[in-house]
């Protein structure tokens, strides 16, 4: 008998597998044969801000697409699992390209901030922390495997100054407000 939690994990592969298929036709991880080949990686991402009601069903529907759950190796999401009056954390491994496009679509298009760490893949691409607070562009930060920010002796010389390094840090490490459903 199969358990549970090989079940889960097999579900969240095939659902990797398909998001991957929908993304990438050609280049990194384009379809070889009938196997999506992709570079993958763990990711965590907090996300908060007001929200309407209404759209609480989408959000969670965003989340299930994308295979994340409240933690590492944990069963997959509900809406009990979302928090009252506090950031919602959502964790998976095995994520392709180490990114969840659809909610941070979401989240850019409805004005919800977000903190995202993407772990690094030997040679196609580092561990990144993308930072979103709720308008503009995203900003993307170099880390390292802990999901802490790294700086390199380039961009040190290009901000110049101990306030412009610490500025740089303080922009990477925002603190994301609780997500809130407004009536």
């Amino acid at each position: 008998m199969v358990s549970r939690g090989r079940r889960f994990v097999a579900a969240r592969l095939a659902i990797a597998f398909e998001k991957s298929a929908r993304r990438r036709r050609s280049g990194p991880g384009a379809l070889i044969g009938s196997f999506i080949m992709a570079d993958r990686v763990s990711l965590s991402i907090r996300l908060g801000g007001d929200l309407p009601a209404a759209l609480r069903g989408e959000l969670l529907a965003c989340i299930q697409n994308e295979g994340l759950a409240r933690d590492y190796d944990a069963d997959a999401f509900t809406a009990d699992d979302i928090p009252s009056d506090a950031p919602l954390s959502l964790y998976a491994h095995e994520v392709a390209w180490g990114r969840v496009d659809l909610l941070e679509g979401f989240c850019a298009s409805h004005g919800l901030s977000y903190v995202r760490w993407s772990g690094g893949c030997a040679a196609p691409f580092g561990a990144e922390r993308a930072v979103f607070n709720g308008a503009g562009e995203v900003r993307l930060f170099a880390a390292d495997e802990d999901d802490r920010l790294v700086i390199d002796i380039d961009r040190v010389k290009r901000l110049g100054s101990h306030e412009a390094i610490m500025a740089y840090f303080a922009a990477g490490d925002m603190s994301v407000l609780p997500l809130r459903f407004l009536a």
